[in-house]
């Protein structure tokens, strides 16, 4: 009997070991086949490349990016006892005023961002106390309704890109404007007008960076062999051949003269003859680029290249160098003036001053209507629009801006007119824009041959390499000797004639001025814009200046309007060192 009780003891205790090590056995499959959440080893951030500059060509940075980051926290996660002292770090941290923090912890339980719009600095900052805020064990583990618990602290993550305008309005409205566009979370900047636009993907960045690491038990990330790199590159930067020092003060002229005119605009264009460098293109009419309003609406266009409008006399020399080109005309060549006043079919063209008989040469000298007029007769309708073709009109001048306007010229048919060829002749019915005019001009002073205009020196990629530009070839437009003909008539229409109010000792200086009514609802009104284009050179450097006056209200004369603004302009490129007065002293021998 005993040896059987100890059998079933010995059988129970076997089936009591068997039974747990099959509980055993279903906890470890179970808690093998169970989903459990394994922290893991390897971390990972991105790093946003950056937009591009743009510099000026005495070295300053006229616009350029900045890198803005957003600080977040999860509410749950914040130690209650500590509450108060995270608030105080962070407003000391951040710059940001302790109610609104508290204001926008309270807004929503969990993650909180409490900046969208931080700076660089402050951001290297606000890394720095989110490494001594975990020291300090203000934040703490939070389990979830699941039962999995984390720990988050303050994080802080780039959030966007902010265009940054060193010198305010400068440049504008050449230089354009920016819009922003989110690209998966992140905001970007993008062109929408002037330089800017144009070179809206070259600045654009060209990879962002991105690292792949082991990380510790703090989340930091540990760069070993293990590691992947790639490395943020950034946009090109553009250089310009625009100096600041000049452009600034160049401004301030146009700036006055709009107010003493009370003209709607006054702009003007300064190129270097040989190369096409343009080192000036100021307007009157600025904006903030990062802060555009309703009123600054009409002032988004470059008007240079935007704004296309009747020349008026300004194109008379052109249409003058066509007939000495085509040997229609010799200089000394006698035309009758009519008094002031002579009729062609059946309108009346009239001059300001009155000439009997004048010299081809002083039909430009002195500005004549009559007298472009008669000469004009003698081109025939081919002759005279492929002349105007030739000097690049209905052609975009080539600068690099967008949205340039091509302009109007008459067609052939019409140009088989007496009164087409005439009133084309000294500036009406034809639009072109100031850059346009600027480069036709530039022939007279680089021996006949007109080139593109270029804002841009180059561009600067990421690592430092210089990307120049491919010039475009100049071309012949009138022969050298056409050219020096012109040039000589110019200067002397600045000595003698409507140009004198440009003269400066020690300079060569020609140029024409051109006033021109303003066609509204298809009749010609009261309302005028005027110009002087010419050209400033001392013994080594040739300068091709083109000033436009929008509608002046105080006087309609460009010898009183557009004249002085040359002047003052060419006057400021001497104190800037970019040309150079020789007065020559006369020498008398005795006998």
């Amino acid at each position: 009997m005993t040896n059987k009780n100890k059998a079933k003891k010995i059988i129970i205790l076997f089936l009591l070991l068997v039974v747990g090590f099959l509980i055993f056995l279903s906890i470890m499959f179970y808690t093998a086949a169970k989903p459990r959440h394994i922290p893991h080893l390897f971390t990972s951030d991105t790093s946003k490349a950056q937009r591009g500059s743009i510099i000026s060509a005495d070295g300053f940075h006229i616009a350029s990016t900045q890198k803005l980051y957003k600080a977040v926290v999860d509410t749950r996660n914040i130690d209650p006892e500590k509450y108060d002292l995270f608030v105080q770090l962070f407003s000391l941290y951040s710059g940001i005023k302790a109610p609104k923090i508290k204001q926008r912890l309270a807004s929503r339980k969990g993650s909180v961002v409490l900046s969208y719009s931080i700076h660089p600095k402050t951001a290297q900052y606000l890394k720095s106390l989110a490494f001594e805020l975990r020291r300090m064990h203000v934040f703490i583990e939070y389990k979830t309704s699941s039962g999995r618990t984390f720990l988050h602290g303050l994080t802080v993550l780039e959030s966007g890109e902010a265009r940054r305008y060193h010198y305010g309005t400068l440049l504008t409205p050449s230089i354009g404007y920016p819009r922003k566009k989110e690209e998966d979370g992140y905001t970007r900047i993008h062109g929408i007008k002037g330089i800017e636009k144009q070179f809206d993907e070259e600045l654009h960045p060209t990879q962002n960076g991105y690292r792949y690491a082991p990380r510790d038990v703090n989340n930091y990330m540990r760069l070993t062999k293990q590691s992947q790199t790639k490395p943020p590159i950034d946009g090109m930067d553009v250089h310009l051949n625009i100096p600041v020092t000049l452009q600034i003060r160049i401004e301030k002229v146009v700036d006055k003269m709009k107010k003493k005119l009370r003209a709607k605009e006054v702009f003007i264009t300064i190129m270097e003859a040989h190369s096409g460098k343009i080192l000036t293109l100021a307007s009157s009419n600025r904006f903030t680029p990062t802060a555009i309003r309703k009123s600054d609406y009409p002032s988004l266009q470059t008007s240079a290249i935007e704004y296309s409008f009747e020349p008026g006399s300004v194109l008379k020399p052109i249409v003058f160098s066509m007939l000495l080109e085509l040997k229609k005309v010799n200089p000394f060549d006698i035309v009758n003036g009519h008094n002031g006043r002579f009729k062609m079919g059946r309108k009346v063209i009239t001059d300001e001053h009155k000439f009997g008989w004048i010299s081809a040469e002083n039909v430009i000298v002195h500005s004549s209507n009559i007298g472009i007029a008669q000469l004009a007769q003698k081109l025939d309708n081919v002759e005279y629009q492929q002349g105007l073709l030739d000097f690049g009109f209905t052609q975009k001048s080539g600068v690099d801006l967008p949205y340039e306007k091509r302009g109007r010229i008459p067609s052939t048919r019409q140009l088989d007119k007496q009164i087409y060829k005439a009133t084309t002749s000294y500036g009406y019915g034809i639009l072109a824009n100031q850059m346009q005019l600027l480069k036709a001009y530039n022939a007279f002073n680089n021996n006949g041959r007109i080139i593109t205009p270029v804002i841009t020196e180059k561009l600067v990629d990421a690592s430092g390499e210089d990307i120049f530009f491919e010039p475009d070839e100049p071309v012949q437009v009138i022969s050298p000797a056409t050219a020096a003909r012109m040039k000589k008539i110019l200067i002397k229409t600045v000595n003698k004639g409507t140009g004198k109010g440009t003269i400066i000792p020690g300079l060569i200086i020609g140029g024409k001025t051109g006033t021109a009514h303003i066609a509204h609802k298809g009749r010609y009104v009261n309302r005028y814009n005027t110009s002087f284009i010419g050209f400033a050179n001392d013994e080594t450097h040739r300068y091709t200046i083109a000033v436009a006056v929008k509608e002046p209200k105080a006087n309609h004369f460009a010898s009183q309007t557009a004249v002085p603004v040359f002047k003052q302009s060419v006057e400021i490129m001497i104190d800037e060192g970019y040309l150079t007065p020789v007065i020559r002293k006369e020498t008398h021998s005795l006998k």
